[in-house]
């Protein structure tokens, strides 16, 4: 039998993701402390995200959103998260498979990471989150999806640097 070599940037790629899943895991259940926010790039055609029909016409390969003020019914679980943001002065609920996120950043500390979008089949994708329907909540801002992309300061990780080619 020969032996596999250590994946190291698969290794490096899920413990980078860990470290998203923890800031909005902690988001989730303490709210945002200070200046916190993210801004969360995503593809949203990748298998298991969940956007309403207008959004995907809008953004047909990738979406970035911001979570700061007003959002709500944040939910994070080992595989993706929900949330409920305003567009248009509708709530609508995501549902965000970490493995289609290409960036996460909070720049309140000039802090961001990228990733490749992992490739997993539809039946491993919608295994977690479940989207759940919207809670009420009061006036909604403007569309985050219409906020800039950040600059990406000189703390961005790109996880290329580590793959062989």
């Amino acid at each position: 039998m020969a032996a596999q070599g250590f994946q190291y940037d698969r290794m490096m790629d899920a413990a980078l993701r860990g470290v998203m899943r923890d800031a909005l895991a902690r988001a989730a259940e303490r709210g945002l402390p200070g200046d916190h926010h993210f801004y969360i790039t995503f593809q949203t055609a990748h298998p298991g995200v969940q956007v309403p029909a207008t959004l995907r016409q809008r953004f047909p390969r990738e979406m970035t959103i911001v979570l700061q003020f007003q959002f709500w019914g944040l939910e994070v679980g080992d595989a993706g998260f929900s949330v409920t943001l305003s567009f248009d002065a509708k709530h609508e609920r995501l549902v965000i498979p970490f493995a289609a996120v290409t960036a996460f950043v909070d720049p309140s500390v000039q802090f961001g990471l990228q990733f490749q979008a992992i490739e997993e089949t539809a039946e491993a994708a919608q295994a977690e989150p479940a989207g759940k329907p919207a809670p009420e909540a009061p006036a909604a801002p403007p569309a985050p999806e219409a906020a800039a992309k950040p600059d990406g300061g000189d703390r961005i990780v790109k996880l290329d640097a580590f793959r062989k080619k």
